[in-house]
């Protein structure tokens, strides 16, 4: 198969998105962009370095949750995926007594499911999913633009802690460190994901 052909297939399953029934696409290679990240701040020692804007205003900061374990992922409000947030908001709540933090980050990098402004973003995730927890204004997760905790995970983690579609994980533990990722087919409600925060809070 041509060099032609590969290109134009991987853009073909990248505009064709992650509908309701789909899934990510796994087989399309990451654009030369998206693994040549921008450098990190060398002052980075773990996540707490990092702030995020706000959703509707002020900021969510992960030094505020430092001694925590906190659960970040990149959402989209038109993905297949996007049932999730339910299970996000389910595990915010169950787990929340005992020291875990779930941060939503809107991002439209991924097959254009997030386009919508702050304001409908919110209010989708709160009349459809009951979200509650921290939700970050709309950012950019990979590439050279990525915002810096995304380019701090990468350089510290490697490709696994780059987003490859919609609602990837990265677990970070109390001490700010990561502690495992996650690709978007793994479920709030999974047992590898519960297993992780597990240890994680034990930790």
């Amino acid at each position: 198969m041509s060099k032609a052909v590969v290109i134009a297939a991987a853009a073909c399953l990248v505009l064709a998105g992650c509908g309701q029934d789909s899934q990510p696409p796994m087989s399309v290679v990451q654009t030369a962009e998206a693994t040549q990240p921008a450098a990190p701040d060398p002052a980075a020692s773990d996540a707490g370095a990092f702030a995020f804007d706000g959703l509707t205003g002020g900021s969510v900061n992960l030094a505020d949750y430092r001694g925590r374990v906190v659960l970040v992922v990149n959402t989209a409000s038109q993905c297949g995926f996007t049932s999730q947030l339910g299970g996000l908001q389910d595990l915010h709540e169950a787990r929340g007594r005992d020291g875990l933090v779930v941060i939503g980050v809107p991002s439209n990098d991924f097959g254009g499911q997030e386009p919508g402004s702050a304001q409908q973003i919110a209010s989708f995730c709160e009349l459809n999913y009951g979200v509650t927890f921290p939700m970050a204004a709309k950012q950019k997760v990979t590439g050279r633009d990525a915002h810096p905790f995304y380019t701090w995970a990468a350089s510290t983690a490697g490709s696994r802690a780059v987003p490859q579609w919609n609602f990837h994980k990265i677990l970070i533990g109390r001490d700010g460190a990561i502690r495992a990722t996650f690709p978007s087919a793994i479920a709030p409600a999974s047992p590898e994901l519960k297993a992780a925060i597990d240890a994680a809070l034990q930790g």
